[in-house]
């Protein structure tokens, strides 16, 4: 049994940015914590793609399985009990079959093709998406244009996100980022209100890769000055943890980087753009250096390995918040 606390013990909103796996499951405890009204989940939307003739949104269908209670636990990715028919189909005609793509996980692509050939924003097809799914709380896109993550190579190469990540599994060394059509988009009307909401009293960074799944988000024109406007602390939660990536490059990235694997270099990367910033128990050690940054630092357990962790990390975030 999950120990809900009341949502009316908790009077402020929260805003949510979120990548996929590890974003996703914060976000599931806040859902569990806070009611519709107090969490608006933002979700990064850099890794979307077009693929065989569909629009794909990998963040974005990670965050809204895991609310449905679809997702596939085993995996991390795509919906539970799924099967690979069209898939094996495809190979068989000699088709792109790198990107796994589920039985189950193609109707929520082709549903969602359909609403934007439609005339609908990926926000509206989103808002269709989720209520059909019997998600109570608001799933919403960073952003309705379309903003591409590159991955700059060691070769000089410009990837696409998604041929780096999945088709060449992160084998390629990375030298840095872009973020093809940013400098065009603007948040989603979703997410401008969001924070501008007057009941705002935390902006939570789930723990996802700060490189791919929270610069996208906190890079749109207006969104930082947005953030610095609000009257509420931003936290963010690290994905680091004993020099380790929860899940994902992450560390991998950092270290192709020039950078530590460390909770501490994340915390240098956000600099100047949060307030809070909640590490492990394991790198209790480095919270010291942290508040040296001028950044409180809570340190927890940040592992969410069941549902309880998911909760309790989501109370500690929003108790660390009030804190400010």
């Amino acid at each position: 049994m999950v120990d809900q606390k009341s949502a009316s013990s908790l009077n402020k909103s929260c805003v949510a940015l979120s990548g996929g796996v590890g974003g996703a499951k914060l976000a599931l405890g806040l859902s569990k914590v806070l009611s519709r009204d107090q969490l608006d989940i933002i979700a990064n939307t850099g890794d979307d793609f077009e693929h065989i003739g569909l629009y794909i949104c990998p963040d974005l269908d990670t965050v809204t399985y895991t609310l449905a209670d679809l997702s596939n636990k085993e995996l991390g990715w795509g919906q539970a009990g799924e099967t690979w028919d069209f898939l094996d189909a495809l190979q068989r005609l000699g088709g792109e079959s790198w990107f796994r793509l589920g039985d189950r996980d193609m109707a929520t692509h082709v549903f969602r093709t359909q609403a934007l050939n439609n005339g609908l924003s990926l926000s509206q097809a989103t808002e269709q998406i989720t209520q059909r799914l019997g998600i109570k709380h608001r799933i919403i896109p960073m952003c309705d244009m379309p903003v591409a993550t590159k991955v700059n190579v060691e070769s000089g190469k410009l990837m696409a996100f998604q041929h780096y990540f999945v088709r060449d599994r992160c084998e390629p060394k990375v030298t840095g980022f872009e973020f093809e059509g940013i400098s065009d988009a603007s948040p989603s009307l979703g997410f401008k209100a969001a924070l501008t909401n007057n009941n705002l009293g935390s902006i939570i960074i789930c723990p996802s890769n700060p490189f791919v799944s929270v610069d996208p988000v906190l890079k749109l024109p207006g969104v930082m000055a947005a953030i610095e406007a609000a009257n509420a602390p931003t936290i963010a939660v690290s994905p680091i943890v004993g020099g380790q990536a929860i899940k994902g490059p992450a560390a991998k990235m950092m270290k192709e980087l020039g950078m530590p694997q460390t909770a501490l270099a994340v915390a240098q990367h956000y600099q100047g753009r949060i307030d809070g910033f909640v590490i492990d128990e394991a790198d209790a050690t480095m919270a010291a250096d942290i508040e040296a940054l001028g950044i409180k630092t809570l340190v927890t357990k940040t592992m969410m390995r069941s549902l309880q962790d998911r909760v309790d990390l989501a109370e500690a975030c929003l108790t660390f918040a009030e804190s400010f």
